[in-house]
């Protein structure tokens, strides 16, 4: 997904709707000796309403024997609500499936969920989030590392799945690499699809007012990272096996998933195969506007939610509700996503 920030069409909104301040104070001793970690809160005493309080999210788990986080980038959601979902025919069933839910129909939520793995003395980022803006509901992935006690020095590796901001605009700060000793893994197609002399949006549904500064803009930071870029081929497994690259494309030309091994236990990174907990699985077929190419995202999505089903495999999603840990399961025709038990043994 890439939602340009101050676009009127597709502009992010602050979805939050109750203060965490009490939770996070009460409970923050507690959480990080069972392993949790918040970000520290610098600006929670001041309880005004102009304050721009930030809260981010910080879960501990593990793959195997890999140490795992999940940090949230943002608290935001877009105003379009179902408009910004596809075929147009079909949101009155959208809107049904939403209601019989309890959902809210007047805004989508935009989870930004950062997967981060170290072991050793390696440590790898998948996507960076929107990068330090002067929203404060946004950017929160930096704070969150400081949190866990990982430095932008002491990331060794960056996947990133696509040229989206929410995914690409966290790996350059002040127009220098954020993380100035890792390498930043992503698919040959997405590169040349951007550096192409005219990437080709005809297909997708989004706003194309923004596609020529959102161009600029990717090709601004491809500039900056050009040294730490790593464009391989599908298939391609880095960090010793750790990490498989898996071409998916439809969301971008080389959007790209990933799978995390580690002894006997596999993580699939889900990426932006799906951007709402409810609509892509109740209806594979349903897609939302950020889609480069619909029809090839849904024959990726379908392809995956399938062999998901059926190994029962754990899954990661960036855009799902925080912190992105669950399963696909079948439903009949249908699939439904099943967050995973929060656990902090």
């Amino acid at each position: 997904m890439n939602p340009p920030a101050g676009s009127s069409s597709s502009a992010p909104s602050t979805s939050s709707e109750f203060s965490r301040r009490g939770f996070v104070g009460a409970a923050l001793a507690g959480m990080a000796a069972l392993g949790a970690a918040a970000a520290p809160r610098a600006a929670a005493a001041d309880t005004s309403a102009d304050a721009g309080f930030r809260d981010p999210y910080i879960y501990r788990f593990r793959i195997g024997s890999l140490e795992a986080f999940s940090i949230s980038d943002c608290n935001l959601g877009f105003r379009e609500g179902l408009g910004l979902m596809w075929p147009e025919e079909a949101r009155p069933k959208m809107k049904e499936e939403m209601e019989r839910h309890g959902e809210r129909l007047d805004t989508i939520p935009l989870y930004v969920n950062i997967l981060v793995i170290r072991s050793g003395n390696e440590v790898a980022l998948f996507d960076a989030g929107f990068g330090k803006v002067n929203n404060p509901q946004m950017g929160w992935l930096y704070d969150g590392l400081a949190a866990v006690g990982i430095s932008p020095e002491q990331v060794t590796a960056g996947f990133l799945s696509h040229a989206h901001s929410d995914h690409l605009n966290g790996f350059v700060r002040d127009g220098k690499p954020t993380f100035p000793n890792a390498q930043i893994y992503l698919l040959e197609d997405e590169l040349k699809f951007w550096r192409g002399e005219n990437p080709d949006f005809s297909k997708s549904k989004r706003d194309k007012s923004q596609v020529p500064g959102m161009i600029k803009e990717v090709r601004g930071h491809f500039d900056t990272l050009q040294d730490k870029l790593r464009p391989v081929k599908p298939g391609t497994e880095v960090l010793g096996g750790m990490v498989k690259i898996e071409a998916a494309p439809g969301h971008t030309d080389g959007h790209a998933c990933f799978r995390i091994r580690s002894g006997n236990e596999e993580l699939l990174h889900l990426m932006d195969l799906a951007h709402h907990h409810l609509l892509m699985f109740a209806d594979p077929n349903w897609t939302i506007a950020f889609d480069h190419d619909p029809v090839t995202a849904v024959e990726v999505r379908k392809k995956y939610w399938s062999e998901a089903a059926e190994k029962r495999l754990r899954c990661y999603a960036f855009h799902l509700p925080w912190p992105g840990l669950g399963h696909v399961m079948q439903d009949g025709d249908h699939y439904r996503w099943w967050m995973e038990r929060w656990s902090w043994a």
